[in-house]
């Protein structure tokens, strides 16, 4: 009898287990339930996902398509700089001709002097056509972003910083500069502020 009354209660305790067990599983399956996202909310998620992905993509290829022009812009850069030797040496030479006392007023070299002018016209012409151009330096203002000033030469007719002299030609190509313009620039005469300096000391002692 005793056994039969052990044997129901614990039938009974693995039926309350069995019970709790069950609702704790119920209970949890509710919880998950309520932690998962809306299906809205999930695929505005993977939508918003998505154009992020397709805006870098685009972005990407926009920065891909850059580069390439400006590779193909620029990409006679070097060859572009070399090739400024070439008039260099022009006009190195139309130099030692000019120099040369036994050449002085002949005829020969005024010709040579001709010849040397057109190929030099043609160059630029060349350049220009690549959108190579000659950076404008006399009577300008230097401006250290295309000219390099090399002496300083006292003129009293020009205001300081203005180029009266261009020892080498500058180029730009596109917006980017080639090379800058090698210059003298104007500088007062120390004579004159000596002067200035003379005549505000005698009005001074007045």
């Amino acid at each position: 009898m005793d056994e039969e009354q052990n044997q129901s209660d614990m039938s009974k305790k693995n039926e309350d287990n069995d019970a709790v067990l069950d609702a704790d599983i119920e209970k949890k399956k509710d919880e998950k339930i309520s932690e998962e996202k809306p299906l809205d909310e999930v695929v505005l998620e993977l939508e918003d996902k998505l154009a992020r992905s397709f805006a870098e993509m685009e972005n990407q290829r926009r920065r891909f398509e850059k580069e390439k022009e400006e590779a193909f812009e620029y990409g006679g850069f070097a060859f572009a700089k070399e090739a400024l030797n070439l008039i260099d040496n022009l006009e190195r030479s139309k130099q030692t001709l000019l120099n040369d006392e036994e050449l002085k007023n002949s005829v020969t070299l005024k010709k040579t002097l001709e010849h040397f002018d057109i190929i030099n016209k043609d160059l630029i012409t060349v350049f220009e056509k690549n959108n190579i151009k000659p950076i404008e330096s006399l009577n300008k203002k230097l401006n250290p972003n295309y000219h390099q000033a090399m002496i300083e030469i006292e003129d009293d007719q020009k205001e300081p910083g203005t180029i009266i002299q261009e020892i080498q030609k500058g180029f730009t190509i596109k917006d980017r500069l080639l090379r800058p313009s090698l210059v003298g620039v104007s500088k007062k005469s120390a004579n004159k502020d000596k002067k200035a300096e003379e005549n505000k000391e005698n009005l001074a002692k007045k």
